[in-house]
């Protein structure tokens, strides 16, 4: 497989989320899904609705998300969409709570190591492409979320959310904590899971991730350590590991003495096995060429 294209810009502001769209050539046909994180109640750390609107917007997006599957604000869909209301999802553009009610969207992994079915917001068939804007910054659980945890965490429903947390063990998400995997187990159903989500949307999908407020913790925690990173800039390419993969190295690269506490995080938890494993799936590729935006 060649290399994929990263393309980076170190200023991180609205418009450049647009140019950094554009630059990647790919035209996002149809009913376009914007994939983006909620943010937990009281976390400070998200990207905040007033920062994306001109991208969603210059895109004719939907923001999408789906509930959760452990206690907080966003476990169950009234109390999602009451704090979606509270940030201000619906202010600027349409948002879409993909799995606030009915079954489930099933979609098959054929060739997955761990699970050989995922399930995602059934409101993602009505959407002809995707657009993952992502916060990179670290994860409790994965080590570091990027563009494949939105693509398999973030996409799936509670009860996808539990099968993946759980290595394909469980959907009851009651039983959640009680069958918790070893950490391998675990990135590789993540990695599956967003194998699956790439090819339903087959090629009509662009990866975006933002390096700003860079926590040791994810959007998903609600008393999320500050930043331990300055910003480092803006990412986008149309390969979701590729995209992460320049993360990594962006962090690991870094003069900053903050990344220490980043990346004891990622290694304590395997991180880069979410990237090992998915790339053994191929749908995507570790070797990327980084270029520059001005």
């Amino acid at each position: 497989m060649e290399k994929a294209k990263v393309y980076f810009m170190k200023e991180i502001t609205p418009e450049n989320l647009i140019k950094m769209y554009d630059v990647l050539g790919k035209k996002l046909p149809g009913k376009v899904a914007v994939k983006m994180h909620s943010g937990e109640q009281g976390n400070q750390n998200y990207l905040r609705p007033e920062f994306v609107k001109d991208l969603v917007n210059y895109v004719h997006g939907t923001v999408v998300e789906c509930n959760t599957a452990y206690e907080g604000a966003r476990n169950s869909t009234e109390k999602h969409k009451k704090l979606i209301k509270e940030h201000e999802w619906d202010k600027y553009f349409p948002f879409d709570l993909l799995d606030a009610e009915g079954a489930d969207l099933e979609l098959d992994v054929p060739n997955g190591k761990i699970l050989k079915k995922n399930y995602v917001g059934k409101d993602l068939k009505n959407y002809d492409s995707l657009l993952v804007l992502s916060h990179f910054k670290g994860h409790a659980m994965g080590g570091y979320g990027g563009a494949l945890k939105q693509l398999s965490i973030g996409c799936a429903s509670s009860y996808g959310k539990t099968l993946i947390h759980t290595a394909g063990a469980t959907n009851n998400q009651k039983e959640l904590f009680k069958n918790l995997p070893e950490q391998d187990k675990f990135l590789e159903a993540m990695a599956d899971a967003a194998s699956s989500v790439v090819k339903y949307f087959n090629g009509n999908a662009v990866y975006i991730n933002v390096m700003k407020n860079i926590s040791v913790d994810c959007d998903c925690d609600g008393h999320a350590s500050a930043p331990c990173m300055k910003d480092i800039g803006i990412l986008a390419s149309l390969d979701p590991i590729a995209v992460d993969q320049a993360c990594l190295d962006l962090v690991y690269n870094s003069k900053d003495p903050g990344k220490d506490k980043l990346i004891a995080r990622i290694e304590s938890l395997h991180g880069v096995h979410t990237i090992e494993a998915a790339s053994k799936l191929g749908f995507g590729t570790r070797e990327y060429e980084l270029i520059d935006v001005e």
